[in-house]
């Protein structure tokens, strides 16, 4: 597999519909007013998909052997087919809006992929290029390919996306939960370990941690600083923070553990506990209760929220609407199915 060194730019070539070459004979498999997608399209597509569900780890060689890939082609190839027929309609959008990448963009575009990927000599970024099988004209039409079809949807539907107070504040009353946090509990502990014996507990050993953790624990109740006291005698690692652990939720402690802090106020210590190898005691250093955050301090996480469902719901329509308008010519009865079937299959919810 070839070394995404233009990762997140160059990747595009993968996934977007490549024109063919006038000198390659392609099979053509659908014609979008009058533009194509040939079958090499369709099998790059279907190639970069299955290495991203793979993680890469697929040869393109084995995609018609291995029955596993083939099940994932099946899967994938009704997304990929539509995918390829919505580019190609958002470009022939573009193209009639007078979008195009000029000289210079082009030029600051390129400036910036270099300089993000470490390829500002001349001659790596060359060999990048060729790594990719790709000269700058092909770099230039994969760029142009990606401005124009975020242009289009900036335009056509970034109008749509502003989100009034009124608009936020139903979201906010409806989806709560989304803006509760977490309650929290925050905790000091003090260990003292028991040496290993063999044969099984070492009883004097263990009586003399019993009465080292009860003596800790009495002076923490008379008013001495529970962290210094956990620096001062704490034989885990957690002294070096004065015994400070969390903050965690109340989900992430033991039984017995939610038992005795449930039973807490804050300041509280709790009563000497038996471990596998010695004796604990914790403080309670704070618990934080769940609550709803105040709808102005998420003002912009809702309007992100309504806006991103909003974008997708905005977007199956126009696409809905260009692809009633085009001239969808099949020159593959199968994949004209595939098509349909997931074109039928999409959801048309309102957004929010």
């Amino acid at each position: 597999m070839k070394k995404q060194l233009l990762a997140g730019v160059l990747f595009l070539s993968a996934i977007l519909v490549v024109p063919t070459r006038a000198e390659i004979i392609e099979q053509v498999l659908v014609k979008v007013n009058g533009d194509i997608i040939t079958k090499t399209d369709l099998e790059q597509r279907q190639v970069s998909a299955i290495r991203q569900r793979t993680q890469g780890k697929v040869d393109p060689e084995s995609l018609n052997n291995d029955e596993n890939l083939k099940k994932m082609l099946t899967e994938l190839t009704p997304q990929l087919i539509v995918g390829a027929v919505d580019e190609l309609l958002l470009l022939q959008r573009g193209r009639e809006m007078g979008l195009k990448l000029g000289d210079d963009q082009f030029k600051q575009v390129v400036a910036n992929i270099r300089k993000e990927q470490g390829l500002q000599d001349d001659a790596k970024f060359q060999q990048a290029l060729a790594q990719e099988n790709m000269t700058m004209d092909d770099l230039r039409k994969q760029l142009e390919r990606q401005m124009l079809i975020e242009q289009v949807q900036r335009q056509e539907i970034g109008p749509k996306l502003n989100i009034t107070e009124e608009e936020a504040r139903q979201y906010y009353a409806r989806h709560p939960d989304e803006f509760t946090e977490a309650s929290s509990i925050t905790l000091r502990e003090i260990f003292i370990e028991v040496p290993a014996a063999e044969g099984g507990v070492n009883v004097a050993k263990d009586d003399e941690a019993q009465k080292k953790i009860a003596a800790v624990r009495a002076r923490a109740l008379k008013g001495e600083d529970f962290a210094k006291l956990a620096a001062e005698v704490s034989h885990s690692a957690s002294k070096a923070n004065g015994g400070l652990i969390g903050p965690f939720s109340r989900a992430d402690m033991s039984p017995q553990l939610q038992q005795l802090v449930d039973t807490m106020k804050q300041g509280d210590v709790t009563l000497p506990i038996r471990t596998q190898k010695g004796y604990q005691i914790f403080k309670l250093e704070t618990l934080k209760a769940s609550a709803l955050q105040p709808f102005d301090s998420v003002r912009d996480l809702i309007s992100d929220k309504v806006a991103g469902a909003r974008t997708q719901t905005e977007m199956r329509k126009f696409l809905t609407r260009l692809r009633a308008q085009a001239i969808i010519e099949w020159k593959n009865d199968d994949l004209k199915k595939a098509y349909e079937k997931q074109i039928a299959g999409e959801p048309a919810g309102s957004g929010e």
